[in-house]
């Protein structure tokens, strides 16, 4: 699996691949210059079951850490990887 950053003005996309076809998507925007909010994570169902979802967190995670920002997950799925997951702690704003 394959994940590529795609990013323009202050939206952006974490796009999933397997075998070059698209399998998930997170979306995400930049509230200013240290934080982005997770607006969306997408998995398409022929590759649920793959953890393509928690892929995309874990990228988006970092993705902030890299750029020393913080996130606010807004989609729920984000969410709920960012409840049980201690070691994502912190990068939630």
């Amino acid at each position: 699996m394959e994940i590529r950053n795609i990013e323009k003005d202050d939206r952006g996309n974490f796009i999933a691949e397997v075998d070059s076809n698209e399998a998930g998507i997170l979306e995400y925007t930049w509230q200013n210059e240290n934080e982005f909010s997770i607006d969306h994570t997408e998995v398409y169902d022929e590759y649920k079951g793959m953890s393509v979802g928690k892929k995309l967190v874990l990228e988006a995670v970092d993705y902030a850490r890299k750029n020393e920002a913080k996130i606010i997950a807004n989609c729920p799925y984000a969410k709920s990887i960012f409840d049980k997951t201690t070691a994502f702690q912190d990068v939630l704003a």
